[in-house]
């Protein structure tokens, strides 16, 4: 399917939009997958018996701010697709009446309010991923609850800041287009190893549809410096391309090898956007995001803020 030069409403990052005129009706874009099954090796010992993805950024686990990234973008049905010592995720997003019970006898009203508001978020369910088999194989999991509708995919490492309107304008585009639909990131040319890297064609400024995808390429190979980033909106094909990935290293199905399938049969659309992005899958990016998120808290940033400051100029960091 061609894209349509001109079309794409506003760039991303600009807010709430309504739907375009003359588009189409589609299925709305209600469900998301959240693949939260890895070992979290990078953060071991921590992740030996704890989630990754519980780990506390600031004082919510990780997995928390991407549910709510995904509410907010109207989405109500999410699975989560964990693995063995993940029990704390489901945990966490049920009701626990003995903490409700002393939280009320306490007068806690406040902490019993968000403890409870935590469970009706949406609609959370939970499947697990037999083996760690990668990141396509862990989507392939959610093929029954998905049926035939688009759905979202959120990595479970990385969220974003709650001004962005990256996942709202990534789904935007679903509903003009009708095809998936990834996130891409402009970084520096030598980092561009790190990731699955994009060769766009450009739309509009925060819009290109993608004409090829090659995974952690060489900076003098790439044919951009666009990363892909942990969001997407797929169509329900690509089940079908994942079933046709053949495994790789470690017996592993590689969800970038399903999209380069997609590629060959119909367009795949990227929505750039800049910055608001948390990462939490290195120690390094999940301690920055620790502070950068303490600061934005007006509670916080008083006390720690002059900490930070304080500790920079003892150490002689600038």
């Amino acid at each position: 399917m061609p894209p349509v030069p001109g079309t794409f409403a506003a760039p991303a990052g600009s807010g709430p939009r309504a739907r375009l005129p003359g588009v189409s009706t589609r299925p709305i874009v209600r469900k998301a997958v959240i693949p939260a099954a890895g070992l979290g090796t990078r953060f071991l010992p921590a992740t030996k018996a704890q989630a990754k993805e519980m780990l506390p950024v600031v004082d919510k686990p990780a997995i928390q701010y991407i549910v709510e990234e995904a509410v907010a973008a109207g989405i109500d049905d999410i699975l989560i697709i964990t693995g063995r010592s993940k029990r704390s995720i489901e945990d966490h997003f049920d009701r626990q009446f003995e903490l409700e019970y002393h939280l009320n006898a306490a007068g806690k009203q406040a902490e019993l309010t968000e403890v409870v508001a935590l469970t009706e978020l949406a609609d959370i369910h939970f499947v697990r991923q037999g083996s760690p088999l990668g990141l396509g194989h862990a989507v392939s999991v959610a093929r029954k609850h998905v049926g035939d509708n688009p759905f979202a995919v959120l990595l479970g490492d990385e969220f974003m800041a709650t001004s962005s309107t990256l996942l709202p304008d990534m789904i935007q585009t679903y509903a003009q287009y009708g095809r998936s639909v990834m996130a891409l990131q402009e970084v520096e040319p030598e980092e561009i190893k790190r990731y699955g890297c994009a060769k766009p064609e450009r739309i509009s400024d925060h819009l290109v549809q993608i004409l090829d995808l090659v995974e952690k390429p060489l900076p003098a190979e790439a044919p951009s410096n666009l990363a892909v980033m942990g969001r997407y909106v797929f169509t329900p094909e690509i089940f079908d391309k994942l079933e046709l990935v053949e495994p790789g290293v470690g017996g592993e199905i590689q969800l970038t090898d399903a999209i380069a399938m997609l590629l060959a049969d119909q367009a795949v659309y990227g929505v750039t956007f800049e910055g608001g992005r948390f990462d939490t899958g290195t120690v390094p990016a999940y301690l920055q995001a620790i502070v950068e998120l303490a600061l934005e808290r007006p509670d916080l940033r008083p006390e720690f803020g002059a900490f930070l400051a304080e500790l920079v100029q003892r150490e002689g960091l600038v």
